[in-house]
């Protein structure tokens, strides 16, 4: 009996919607914020280009952020139904 872990119940419908929109809003936030600090640093350092490396950073860092969330839901999937019994 002390083998025996509690299952945890069945999450609400909102929370998987929120989980999945979370994905659709990360390469965006991170666009933004990688030309913010681009201007930032254009203004600092009077280039006039650091905007552009922001923004490709920013995109970059955001499909990174987004893959690793869709493989950790996609696990989170996978435990799920082996932990039903189902294959």
């Amino acid at each position: 009996m002390k083998d025996e872990k509690p299952q945890k119940p069945d999450e609400s419908p909102w929370v998987a919607v929120a989980r999945y929109s979370e994905i659709g809003f990360m390469i965006p936030a991170a666009v933004i914020v990688g030309y913010l600090l681009g201007l930032l640093g254009d203004y600092l350092l009077h280039t006039h280009w650091l905007y552009l490396f922001g923004i490709v950073f920013g995109a970059v860092a955001g499909f990174v952020s987004m893959i690793r969330r869709a493989l950790q839901a996609s696990n989170e999937e996978d435990k799920k139904e082996d932990g039903n019994g189902k294959p």
